[in-house]
């Protein structure tokens, strides 16, 4: 069986190499020389990958110092289960990762480090009201539905005339639908506005989901054409109805779950992330030695406004006209004081 590659990061590939006490000890011997630790790093060193890999040495290092305690072991072990099923199985996962060179533990490490991460956003996550109104716009509770797939309208369109005609639409579905996903079990999909659908994996499109939502229950749709925004290939749903659930005008019956929809689409959010990583990045007072790599945590931190040449020289516009309006100043008190004192000769005069 030809087994996937697993998708690894740099920081997953460079795990296997330990950088710490490198020197002049030999690292490999042959006829006629030799490859030292030193040389070894210099050579990552020149790799233009190095910078994004210590970055994110750094990055997981202080992920995992202040939130792996955060972590549920039962939670990594249920992810590690899922990498299993997808690949068919413990041996067979087991083999994939032989492949890449780890093992269950490193990959379970790896996982960790991840929901380390989210535990790091979710301590920097605050919802407003006017978050749990802005998910609450696009919401919509989750229905339960039947549906069928095909790469044609032709098949779609004999697929609907035969549910129009009498005949059941899993039975259909069962037998011409081309969603391998949901077929099996005669179309059914839950799903919502979030993209979590029972099964899990489910591509239902948005524009799907949107002639869904108008239906009564035990409805069936006519033929939805939906475009794939990255191929380019257009696909043809039905769809069917089993149980809807409108959402009202009223949130608040959906508070907690419009919170958790909002904590999601924000910790998925690069510029939150960003943001994040910022904050924490300063916290832990970070300083590198070696020139190569100084600023390479830059795109990360706060960027700081620098002034240019003109606004300097508007700064020295505003400096002398408030030097200019404190000398007036003190030349109109001087002359107070002058007819204060004119005024008490005069008094002395009398």
């Amino acid at each position: 069986m030809k087994h996937k590659k697993l998708k690894l990061t740099a920081l997953a590939l460079f795990s296997v190499v330990t950088l710490a006490g490198c020197g002049d000890s030999e690292l490999v011997s042959m006829k006629g020389g030799k490859i030292t630790e030193d040389q070894f790093f210099q050579e990552l060193k020149e790799n233009p990958q190095s910078s994004e890999i210590l970055s994110s040495m750094i990055i997981k290092q202080i992920t995992t110092k202040n939130y792996s305690k955060d972590v549920d072991e039962k939670e990594v072990d249920k992810q590690y289960k899922d990498y299993e099923d997808q690949y068919g199985g413990k041996k067979a996962f087991e083999e994939v990762l032989k492949q890449n060179g780890m093992d269950a533990k490193q990959f379970k490490d790896s996982l960790k480090e991840g929901l380390a991460f989210q535990a790091m956003l979710k301590a920097h996550t605050k919802i407003s009201d006017e978050d749990i109104k802005e998910t609450w716009a696009t919401f919509h509770p989750k229905v339960e539905t039947q549906i069928m797939v095909f790469p044609t309208k032709e098949d779609a369109d004999k697929a609907l005339k035969k549910v129009n005609d009498g005949e059941d639409f899993g039975k259909v579905a069962k037998e011409d639908s081309t969603d391998e996903a949901t077929k099996a079990d005669n179309g059914k999909v839950i799903f919502d506005s979030t993209m979590q659908t029972e099964p899990i994996n489910v591509l239902v499109p948005q524009d799907v989901k949107e002639a869904a939502y108008k239906l009564e229950d035990g409805k069936v749709s006519d033929v939805i054409a939906s475009q794939n925004m990255q191929t380019g290939m257009e696909s043809f749903y039905i769809v069917k109805m089993v149980k809807n659930q409108q959402k009202g005008n009223d949130y608040k019956p959906f508070e907690k779950e419009l919170k958790k929809i909002a904590e999601e689409n924000k910790a998925q959010d690069p510029m939150f992330q960003q943001e994040v990583l910022g904050k924490e990045l300063e916290d832990a007072n970070v300083k590198i030695k070696d020139d190569q790599y100084k600023d390479i945590l830059a795109p990360y931190l706060p960027q700081k406004e620098e002034k240019t040449d003109d606004s300097k020289k508007d700064d020295a516009k505003d400096d002398k006209k408030d030097d200019a309006k404190k000398d007036d100043s003190k030349k109109d008190d001087d002359k107070k004081d002058d007819k204060t004192d004119d005024s008490k000769k005069n008094d002395a005069k009398k």
